[in-house]
């Protein structure tokens, strides 16, 4: 098979990780990189070996030898640097959230339709085999009717007001950054809830510092979740069912095991073996996708991503949660 050449949009953290992962990824090659800052981005091609250095987005996508762009950039870029790289004949893997909004979201799946280019999110859990294990578990009737599931994501950041945790016009505050994984594990475990609340605690730069929403399912069954960026605490998924329940044990969005304990405490770990940080699994997918000449994966489809961020916006409205130039 030909070999994909990937180009990545940035050069932060989760750039970085993505960078380390294709190093696991058959088929595949970190051909060229893209930074606002040719500093950063000789940097970023030194660590990760890559071949072309490019200092604005633009001439990375550009680039006539790439395939396949990701794109690792602060969320208000997301759609501008999707819409380019699709102008520009090139398949796009967006980092989560796909946009800021589900406007944003449709604009980005529309251009892919009419370039018939492909487009993913990046949401790198939902290709994770203990994630994947866990669906399966539920689905079979191994812990019987889910009754509960709940689902945190708290950490305590250490950086000022002017990072992009806490910046609004760099589309801050916990909800998208990381709470986005309990609302992707609870529409992932059990679809659309028919009702839903939400609050949050909105901090001095008008982003949620901290934000808890829960769903309402059939009868009686709820999902409870928070994320925040104010309080370290656990950051586990527990899933209960009528004949036992299902762990996710801490950082549960992460490569993992998985744990099933009955109700008289009898318990069974599933464990995984992972060969890299867990990011490679969304770029098989991504190389399997193009390789097959498909526009959109199966796995992580157009109408996953639209449900998710429609549930993202419905939790900012009841929240209060307002991002200039972003409107809902």
């Amino acid at each position: 098979m030909k070999k994909i050449k990937w180009g990545i949009l940035g050069t932060g953290g989760i750039a970085k990780k993505f960078a380390e992962a294709l190093k696991a990824v058959e088929n595949s090659e970190l051909y060229a990189v893209g930074s606002r800052s040719r500093e950063s981005a000789e940097s970023f091609a030194r660590e990760f070996n890559v071949t072309k250095v490019y200092s604005s987005y633009e001439d990375a996508a550009n680039d006539p030898d790439v395939d396949v762009i990701y794109i690792g950039t602060p969320h208000n870029l997301h759609c501008e640097n999707t819409l380019m790289s699709l102008e520009k004949g090139k398949h796009v893997l967006c980092e989560k959230p796909l946009g800021i909004n589900g406007i944003e979201v449709r604009k980005m799946i529309s251009k892919a339709k009419v370039k018939n280019l492909f487009l993913m999110e990046a949401l790198w859990s939902r290709f994770l085999p203990n994630i994947i294990k866990a669906k399966e578990l539920i689905d079979s009737g191994e812990i019987g009717k889910v009754k509960l599931l709940s689902s945190y994501f708290s950490i305590k950041s250490s950086y000022g007001p002017e990072h992009r945790q806490f910046n609004k016009v760099l589309g801050g505050g916990s909800l998208l950054d990381i709470g986005i994984y309990n609302v992707f594990l609870s529409l992932f475990l059990l679809g659309k809830p028919k009702e839903f609340i939400a609050i949050a605690g909105i901090g001095n730069t008008d982003v949620d510092n901290s934000c808890s929403f829960t769903f309402q399912y059939d009868q009686d069954t709820l999902a409870v979740m928070y994320s925040s960026f104010v309080a370290q605490a656990q950051s586990i998924a527990e899933i209960h069912g009528e004949t036992g329940k299902i762990l996710l044990p801490e950082m549960f969005f992460c490569p993992n095991n998985v744990k099933i304990i009955r109700p008289d405490g009898e318990e069974k770990i599933i464990p995984f073996e992972f060969k890299s940080n867990g990011y490679n699994f969304e770029a098989e997918e991504v190389v399997k996708c193009i390789q097959s000449g498909k526009i959109q994966s199966e796995l992580m489809s157009w109408n996953d991503s639209l449900d998710l961020i429609d549930m993202l916006d419905s939790i900012r409205k009841k929240c209060g949660i307002v991002y200039p130039g972003h409107d809902l």
